[in-house]
């Protein structure tokens, strides 16, 4: 696996696929991510090693508590900046874009700082 992008990335699509379909397995998440199902193959098992992520028997794939915390921390960074984007004014496209790849080199700091201004200035 590349990084941490990467892992990130392959964790919030398990987790968007399950959301969207109740289930998900490896050939969903290469098409989701628009990769080789080999690819998604070794991500799978440097994951599973890395207690983020399971695979059944028959091929479901499941976010262990680790990597269902790890993916929920990504998707709540990538919709705030998501958020923050369209309210600038960007385009959707745009903003999902740019918000998927900060999404991975926000700081703790600078999110909770970003989320206490959103919240004061939007909500």
């Amino acid at each position: 696996m590349r990084n941490n992008q990467s892992k990130e990335d392959y964790l919030k699509a398990v987790l968007t696929i399950r959301k969207q379909k109740g289930s998900c397995r490896s050939v969903d998440v290469a098409e989701h991510l628009q990769l080789t199902k080999a690819s998604i193959s070794r991500a799978v098992a440097r994951l599973s090693k890395g207690g983020l992520l399971e695979k059944n028997y028959d091929g479901q794939l499941y976010l262990t508590e680790a990597g269902q915390k790890r993916a929920d921390e990504v998707e709540e960074r990538y919709e705030l900046l998501y958020q923050i984007f369209l309210n600038l004014g960007l385009s959707e496209e745009k903003a999902d874009k740019d918000a998927c790849n900060i999404e991975h080199c926000v700081s703790e700091e600078t999110y909770e700082k970003l989320l206490a201004w959103y919240q004061k200035t939007f909500e």
